[in-house]
C-alpha cells in the first residue's frame, strides 16, 4: 500500500470517527427524552480500482421498535378513555355522598323521615314543623344540585371534545408537513432523524384521543389509521369536524340534533364503542356526554318522580284533589308525565307550606290544600307523610328494575349505580396503566443503552487514535524522505 493510500484510508477513518463521537453524544444526551430514536452510523469499504480505500459513511439510521410504540400508542388511547369516563363518574359520585355522609343523599333521606317522625310526636311544635320544611328543602335542593352538575359536567365535556377535535386537526396536520420535510431531506440525501423524532413526538400527544396506528411509506414518510379503520393521514391530512354548544340542558341529545357528533372529512361518523373512531379519549368523552350522563340524568329524574308522586296523592293528604301538587313540586305545578325530562332540576317544595313564599307552615300538619288551621294534636298527616316516604313503591321510569323499594332505597340504588359503573372504569385504568408502563418500559430498552454507548465511545477513540498514529507515522516517513 503507497503512503497516499494509506493517508486516504486514514483520513477516512477519522471522519468516520468523528461521525460516530457525534452520534454516540446525541444518543447518550438524549437517552430520556421522548419521541428520540437511537441513531446508528451506517459504515462501508470504500474501493479505488481494486485497492482499498478507506470507508464511507453511507448515513444514519434511526432504530426504532414500531410494534411495541404502535402496542403503547393503542394502550395510551385505551387509558384516556378510561381516565375519561371514570372522571366523570367520580365527580357524580362524589355529589351524591356516600351513605353516611352528612349532607349526601341517603343523608338527607334518613334526615327528612326523622324531621317528619320528630315531628308527629309534637304536631303543635311549630320548630319541628319548620324543620321539616328546612329538611325538604334541603333534600329538593341537593337532587337540583346534581342535576346542575351532570349538565354541567355535559357542558365541560362538549368544550373538550372541540378542543381535543382542534388539537387532531393541528396536529395531523403538523405531522404532514414533516412528512414533506422528510420526504425532502431522504430525496437530497440529508439526514432526517431529527424530524422523525419530532413527528414521533406529536404523534404521542394525540395517541389518547383516537387509538392509531403508524404505517411506514416510502421515503421516511408514515400514515396514520384508527384501529377502526378510519385514515386519519396518507398523504393528505383528514379533516375531524365538530361544532360546540355553549351551554347544554337536560333536553339536549345527540339524537334530537341538539348537540353535534363527529364528522370525518365531511361524512358522519358514529361515536359509539364501536364506532371507526372509538377507543380514545375522543369516544370516551362522546360516552360521557350521550351516554352516561343522559343515563345518570333520567335516574335521577325517575328518583325525582319518585319522591314527587309519593306525596301527590290523595291517599296521603285527604286536603288534596287529583292533579294537585303535594309536598315535592314539579317548580310548584303538580307533575305531569310528559315533563319528566329534567324533573330533578325543577324539583322544588310547595309554597302553600312556606312561610317565606306566602305559605303557612302549619300546612304540613293540617293539608296542604287546607283553608284553616285544624287540630293543634293532630298528627295523622305527618304520620302519613313519613310512611309515604319509606313504604315500598315500584319506580316507573328510568333504568331501575321493577322492584319495589323505599325512597331511601331507589337513592340508594342510584348510587350504586353510579359507583359500580366508576369502580369498572378505575378497574380499567389500573390494566390500561400497567400495560402503558409494560410497553414504555420495552420502549426504553429498545432505545438508547447509555452503558453500550459508552461501549462504543470507547471503540471510537481507539479508532481515532489508531488513525491519527497511521497520520503520525505517515507525515514522520515524508520528513525522513525529505530529509534524505
Amino acid at each position: 500500500m503507497s503512503m497516499a493510500s494509506a493517508l486516504t484510508n486514514a483520513l477516512s477513518g477519522l471522519t468516520a470517527s468523528s461521525r460516530a463521537a457525534e452520534i454516540v453524544s446525541s444518543n447518550i444526551s438524549n437517552a430520556l427524552t421522548d419521541g428520540y430514536g437511537r441513531r446508528e452510523l451506517n459504515l462501508s469499504s470504500r474501493t479505488l480500482g481494486n485497492s482499498g480505500s478507506g470507508v464511507y459513511i453511507d448515513g444514519t439510521s434511526r432504530i426504532v421498535d414500531q410494534v411495541v410504540l404502535n402496542d403503547r400508542r393503542l394502550a395510551d388511547a385505551s387509558l384516556g378513555n378510561s381516565q375519561t369516563r371514570a372522571g366523570f363518574l367520580g365527580r357524580i359520585e362524589n355529589v351524591i355522598g356516600e351513605p353516611g355522609n352528612p349532607g349526601s343523599l341517603s343523608d338527607r333521606l334518613a334526615a327528612l323521615d326523622t324531621a317528619f317522625i320528630n315531628a308527629a310526636s309534637r304536631p303543635d311544635s311549630e320548630p319541628r314543623l319548620q324543620n321539616v320544611l328546612r329538611t325538604a328543602q334541603g333534600l329538593a335542593g341537593h337532587i337540583n344540585k346534581i342535576s346542575r352538575e351532570i349538565q354541567t359536567q355535559r357542558t365541560q365535556v362538549d368544550q373538550e371534545i372541540s378542543q381535543q377535535v382542534t388539537q387532531l386537526n393541528d396536529s395531523l396536520e403538523n405531522i404532514r408537513q414533516l412528512n414533506l420535510s422528510i420526504l425532502s431531506q431522504h430525496s437530497s440525501g440529508r439526514d432526517a432523524s431529527g424530524l422523525m423524532d419530532q413527528r414521533q413526538q406529536l404523534v404521542d400527544q394525540i395517541s389518547s384521543i383516537v387509538p392509531m396506528r403508524s404505517i411506514a411509506r416510502e421515503k421516511g414518510q408514515i400514515a396514520l389509521v384508527t384501529t377502526g379503520g378510519a385514515i386519519l393521514l396518507d398523504g393528505r391530512a383528514a379533516e375531524i369536524g365538530f361544532t360546540g354548544v355553549g351551554l347544554i340542558t337536560e333536553d339536549m341529545t345527540l339524537a334530537a340534533g341538539s348537540l353535534s357528533g363527529l364528522s370525518l372529512n365531511g361524512n358522519p361518523v358514529s361515536t359509539s364503542n364501536n364506532g371507526i373512531m372509538a377507543g380514545g379519549s375522543l369516544s370516551g368523552l362522546f360516552q360521557v356526554r350521550d351516554e352516561l350522563a343522559t343515563t345518570a340524568q333520567a335516574d335521577l329524574d325517575a328518583v325525582a318522580r319518585d319522591l314527587v308522586e309519593r306525596f301527590q296523592n290523595p291517599a296521603t293528604d285527604s286536603t288534596l284533589a287529583v292533579g294537585d301538587a303535594g309536598l315535592f313540586t314539579d317548580s310548584g305545578s303538580s307533575f305531569s308525565l310528559i315533563n319528566e325530562p329534567g324533573l330533578s332540576t325543577r324539583l322544588s317544595i310547595n309554597a302553600r307550606v312556606d312561610p317565606v313564599s306566602g305559605g303557612a307552615i302549619w300546612r304540613l300538619r293540617d293539608g296542604i290544600g287546607a283553608v284553616t288551621q285544624g287540630d293543634v294534636g293532630n298528627a295523622s298527616l305527618l304520620q302519613n307523610l313519613s310512611s309515604a316516604l319509606t313504604q315500598n313503591r315500584a319506580p316507573l321510569s328510568g333504568g331501575f328494575s321493577g322492584a319495589s323499594r323505599s325512597a331511601a332505597g331507589l337513592s340508594a340504588d342510584f348510587l350504586s349505580i353510579i359507583g359500580a359503573e366508576h369502580q369498572f372504569a378505575e378497574t380499567e385504568i389500573v390494566f390500561s396503566l400497567s400495560k402503558v408502563n409494560t410497553l414504555k418500559n420495552q420502549e426504553l430498552e429498545a432505545g438508547v443503552d447509555t452503558d453500550h454507548e459508552m461501549q462504543q465511545l470507547l471503540l471510537v477513540e481507539q479508532s481515532f487514535a489508531a488513525n491519527a498514529r497511521v497520520m503520525q507515522t505517515i507525515d514522520e516517513l515524508i520528513q525522513t524522505l525529505i530529509r534524505i
